[in-house]
């Protein structure tokens, strides 16, 4: 069981930058694929990023290439979203979901289906 604890959400400018963080309970966070979504109102919720632990390979919505960056630091349980140059339309709530990971694994699950456990959510508001 992984209890996922999102924090850093907030009002930014269009341009500005704002870094989520993550809190995985837990002893086995490194064996854990992590990924980030977010929900825009009246959308559904879309993959935007995740990091598996093959490599600590990474996969990006097209949407955010370039700008958001996923990392983690496994002693600190914990998985980073950095997200700069930001849109009005980067607007949602942003959740961090965990999914028990296999070293064969080559591909970041991009499905929210395939997630076991979820955050709560924080909301980032992009202002124009």
């Amino acid at each position: 069981q992984v209890q996922l604890v999102e924090s850093g959400g907030g009002l930014v400018q269009a341009g500005g930058s704002l870094r989520l963080s993550c809190a995985a309970s837990g002893r086995t966070f490194s064996s854990y694929a992590m990924g980030w979504f977010r929900q825009a109102p009246v959308k559904e919720r879309e993959f935007v990023a995740g990091i598996i632990r093959r490599a600590g390979a990474t996969y990006y919505a097209d949407s955010v290439k370039g700008r958001f960056t996923i990392s983690r630091d496994n002693a600190k349980n914990t998985v980073y979203w950095q997200m700069n140059s930001l849109k009005p339309e980067d607007t949602a709530v942003y959740y961090c979901a965990a999914e028990q990971d296999s070293a064969l694994r080559w591909t970041v699950p991009r499905c929210t289906s395939t997630y076991d456990y979820w955050g709560q959510g924080t909301q980032v508001t992009v202002s124009s």
